[in-house]
């Protein structure tokens, strides 16, 4: 089925896509917003639990709470940048809209994680479950070389789907979609005219139980 720019795909387990949510204009906004996060809150690259071992994506975040993972305290939720040690900067008012249009959930994101992969950079399959409102939903949106978003179920190990992600797409993982196991296995080069080589996710979600 083709879709039309801002047309939306439900899947059978509730995750909606909606190619072009983000007109160009919008996109290149959003994108100078995002620059002036990096700038306050510079990007710093994540570690596995226990091995300590990189992620391939550097990251940032804004809004009041902020996503980090590192060797000795494992994936968490805090207040402040952990290298810089100061608070968050908000979130752009273009991703609260997309939260807002979307997400149709009756209470703000606290969290706003940036992504930032270079195309030799990846995301194995993780859930996002480190909330404690899970009722929430997952509002992504994508600016920058297209990537193959990939999702399955909620066990490791079952069948997966696969959509190409362009820049000014969106998804949205609710209903049974909200603790499917997700991932980026690869970035597809000169794919984009607004940030070429490199791809900016946007994650937003709710962190606290209302």
């Amino acid at each position: 089925m083709t879709l039309f720019a801002g047309q939306r795909e439900t899947f059978a387990d509730g995750l909606v896509y909606v190619p072009g949510y983000l007109a160009e204009a919008e996109q290149r906004a959003l994108l100078r917003d995002i620059e002036a996060v990096i700038a306050a809150a510079p990007l710093f690259q994540p570690r596995m639990p226990k091995t300590g071992k990189p992620f391939s994506v550097e990251m940032t975040n804004c809004g009041p709470l902020g996503w980090i993972s590192d060797r000795d305290g494992g994936y968490r939720y805090q207040a402040t940048h952990p290298e810089t040690g100061l608070p968050w900067p908000p979130i752009p008012a273009l991703a609260i809209k997309a939260w807002n249009e979307l997400g149709a959930y009756v209470h703000a994101p606290e969290a706003c994680l940036v992504n930032v992969y270079g195309t030799a950079a990846h995301m194995g399959l993780h859930q996002d479950k480190d909330e404690n409102d899970l009722r929430a939903p997952v509002v992504s949106l994508s600016l920058g070389e297209s990537c193959v978003f990939r999702w399955g179920g909620t066990s490791r190990g079952g069948p997966t789907q696969s959509i190409v992600l362009a820049s000014g797409d969106a998804v949205v993982l609710t209903g049974k979609a909200r603790l499917a196991f997700h991932g980026v296995p690869r970035i597809s080069r000169g794919t984009s005219d607004l940030l070429r080589e490199r791809r900016i996710n946007l994650t937003l979600r709710r962190v606290t139980a209302p």
